[in-house]
């Protein structure tokens, strides 16, 4: 843990601004009311300090900018894809790429090759859009993460972790056969940003083996995990980022990856595997759903800027930074005696709605409130990471109720500087000694899937 007495500043310097607007809590009010108190749902020239997601909100750096200028437009063959596809080979190990516009078209992808009617696809937590995916596919999602991975208050380095006897018992229960992979997230969001062990994928590594099951990874955040590996786990201080995230994405079978994460891009993913057959489906997919399979829904020069992201992001300056920016931030909130997840993860930091609005019961959406209210009192925006994002039981149609309750802050990379962080915290701080005045929300408006996006509310009186 570094010493925060001593003074630190980001390993990158400031060349290009945008200005902020400053607004007034009136103004914030009638623009909440609008936005049917849905964070998702407000203009982001109204908002002030912006942490509502990491994805597509990074700063990229000269040399990314650069390289757009190099960007080969040609339909079939892009030079960029071919640099793109030598870089996800050295860096993650993985034989076939193919490239998507975002993340959840990768899971899209997947899902449609891989999954079955009947099946169930066991991961270590949920995420919404992966979940929705692995649903509309015909499987069904078993959470198979540690339990103390729904505890906020617990102190587990790696919460993360998969729990091998809840496999094993999935595995008995519904047959090898009804398990067309292993999903696994490296950091988990939903849990916190929470890291997974090498020491625990390589056990379920052994069990898949064992099974003859794939693991396919979800590495959008994948050297944010390296970094804790690093920093927690013995044996592996001495090694590079390069090296673990290389070992780490080796115990797998093929990932999806978002790069508007970990890559510092705005737009961007895609599947890769080590598979010939299955990327041979997969390259066949992406043509339908997103074009040619040299650029699949990218233009070349987002390939060459993805393609550098790559190379960057396992700079160890730069994700020491990334994620110690967020740790300094958690443990301003914990001096403070704000209740969040405990350790702070790699991306954001999550306030505990369940202890900051104890009052209001979860079918009052307390972390929905929480998130509206942050808002109204000083324009930093963040989102809802509980019951709203948990959505409704595919059969009974009743809201699920997830255990954790929770408000992410992210911090997107490069963006923020220390100052941001102590403006934020301190609003957040403020809102806390104000808590008791809060009051829930209920639904007024709901979409079929991933609501908490575009669904819209009103105070409870």
């Amino acid at each position: 843990m570094p010493n925060y007495r001593k003074p630190w500043a980001e390993p990158y310097k400031i060349k290009v601004v945008e200005p902020l607007k400053v607004t007034t809590r009136e103004y914030r009010e009638e623009k909440m009311k609008e936005a049917g108190y849905n964070t998702f749902l407000l203009r982001s020239v109204d908002v002030y300090i912006d942490l509502l997601t990491d994805s597509g909100t990074t700063a990229m750096s000269d040399y990314q900018w650069a390289g757009m200028m190099l960007g080969d437009e040609a339909y079939a063959g892009s030079k960029n894809f071919y640099y793109l596809e030598d870089n996800v080979k050295k860096y993650y190990g993985y034989k076939y790429l193919v490239p998507t516009h975002q993340g959840r078209a990768a899971e899209h992808l997947l899902s449609k090759v891989m999954i079955k009617q009947g099946d169930y696809v066991p991961g270590n937590m949920y995420f919404t859009t992966t979940r929705l995916h692995q649903e509309l596919a015909g499987g069904t999602f078993v959470d198979v993460i540690i339990d103390e991975a729904h505890d906020p208050s617990s102190h587990h380095p790696f919460k993360g972790n998969v729990d091998l006897q809840k496999v094993e018992g999935l595995i008995k229960k519904v047959g090898a056969n009804k398990i067309p992979y292993i999903c696994v997230a490296g950091t988990v969001n939903m849990a916190g940003g929470q890291p997974q062990s090498m020491e625990n994928m390589k056990a379920l590594r052994k069990l898949a083996d064992k099974h003859g099951l794939k693991i396919m990874l979800d590495a959008t955040r994948a050297v944010e995990n390296a970094y804790f590996v690093k920093d927690r786990e013995a044996g592996y201080a001495n090694k590079t980022i390069e090296e673990i995230l290389l070992e780490y994405c080796s115990l797998s079978d093929g990932c999806t990856m978002s790069g508007k994460k970990d890559l510092l891009v705005n737009i961007g993913g895609f599947v890769a595997v080590n598979d010939e057959h299955l990327f041979d489906e997969l390259r066949n997919l992406v043509v339908v759903y997103e074009g040619l399979h040299t650029y699949g829904g990218l233009a070349g020069r987002d390939m060459e800027a993805m393609a550098r992201g790559i190379e960057e992001c396992v700079n160890y300056d730069h994700i020491r930074s990334r994620v110690e920016q967020v740790r300094y931030f958690g443990q301003k909130l914990l001096d403070a005696g704000v209740p969040i997840v405990e350790p702070a993860g790699g991306h954001a930091i999550f306030l505990d709605a369940k202890r900051f609005y104890e009052h209001i019961p979860q079918d009052q959406l307390p972390a929905q409130a929480l998130a509206a209210d942050l808002y109204i009192e000083s324009g930093v925006r963040a989102m809802e990471r509980g019951i709203v994002s948990a959505g409704r039981n595919k059969e009974t149609g009743e809201n699920n109720f997830p255990k954790l309750e929770l408000v992410r802050l992210t911090f997107p990379r490069r963006v923020y500087t220390q100052a941001h962080l102590d403006v934020a915290a301190w609003h957040v701080e403020d809102l806390f000694e104000k808590r008791h005045k809060a009051k829930g929300l209920k639904f007024i408006y709901e979409p079929q899937y991933l609501r908490f996006f575009q669904a819209k509310f009103e105070r409870l009186d």
